[in-house]
């Protein structure tokens, strides 16, 4: 799946307004998903590699933001159930196994 140049926009405004509304620092973010701060970048301006990535970031921050007692911002790009794309690896988001290194 592709996004066009719009929903890319909108998907990272919505990743920075749900981080923002979860209280973390990126550090947290970066240490709970176990992956460096270069590759939380990447995931925030959606130039990973992975196409899982964003969707693992996306479900992290919506539970965090719950938990911070927020109303999370809801994707127009990410929606739906995960688990029903064919070319993603809901396994791997169901874990929250981010791809390996910096992209």
């Amino acid at each position: 799946m592709s996004l066009n140049s719009q929903q890319v926009k909108n998907t990272i405004d919505e990743l920075h307004e749900n981080f923002f509304r979860s209280g973390l620092t990126k550090e947290q973010v970066a240490d709970d998903l176990n992956i460096s701060l270069t590759k939380l970048d990447h995931l925030f301006s959606l130039t990973q590699n992975s196409l899982n990535d964003p969707w693992i970031l996306r479900n992290y921050l919506i539970e965090k933001v719950e938990e911070n007692g927020e109303e999370s911002v809801e994707f127009t790009a990410l929606v739906g159930d995960y688990h029903q794309y064919w070319f993603l690896n809901s396994n791997l988001i169901d874990q929250q196994q981010i791809s390996a290194g910096d992209n």
